[in-house]
């Protein structure tokens, strides 16, 4: 394919395509490269709120019902009963989002019973405690030392560092971005 055109290869490229995966993945493969980089990136825009998706968000409701479709017509999957509980939302249909807990489980929610509030637990994949820092530096002072899925309220994140606050505790301080489930690796915000 070398020796051909910029339009015969991708037309090489398209044949390929329908042959080994049918008309669907030909119109993948004639995506333009800057379309193939903005989706390469994990994130696009929900249907419903223009919001991007995936994202963090919190559990508002005290006692919420995660169903197995996007209506109270099926059946409930779990119950949550932390309010503040952090959830990762992946689609969107009508007012209903789908979304995943930090073990894991995904099923469907009311979109009325979630906050764009950002909150985070401690890695349920770490085996030791973290520090809870008093600035965001890693020689801080320690506060504190957090158990894997400690509940927090996340201020802000800089990509490294993210400002929690424990009210229930009276704690406040930074813990480092890697060790929390509820924001994303490099995310920044306040």
């Amino acid at each position: 394919m070398n020796g051909m055109s910029f339009p015969r290869r991708c037309a090489a490229v398209v044949l390929a395509a329908i042959a080994a995966f049918g008309p669907l993945a030909a119109v993948m493969a004639a995506v333009e490269p800057a379309e193939a980089a903005d989706a390469g990136s994990g994130f696009r825009s929900g249907r419903e709120t223009g919001y991007p998706v995936p994202r963090f968000v919190s559990l508002k409701a005290a006692k919420a019902r995660m169903r197995i479709g996007p209506s109270t017509d099926y059946a409930t999957k779990w119950i949550y009963t932390q309010r503040g509980l952090p959830l990762e939302i992946t689609e969107e249909y009508g007012n209903w989002r789908r979304v995943r807990d930090f073990d894991g489980v995904t099923g469907w929610m009311s979109g009325a019973l979630l906050s764009g509030d950002r909150t985070a637990v401690v890695g349920p994949w770490l085996d030791e405690p973290v520090p809870l820092r008093r600035s965001g530096v890693s020689g801080a002072r320690i506060t504190a030392q957090l158990a894997p899925k400690v509940l927090m309220q996340v201020g802000g994140c800089d990509g490294r560092w993210c400002r929690v606050s424990l009210p229930q505790n009276n704690l406040e301080g930074y813990v480092e971005q890697s060790s929390l489930w509820g924001v994303y690796p490099g995310e920044r915000f306040e």
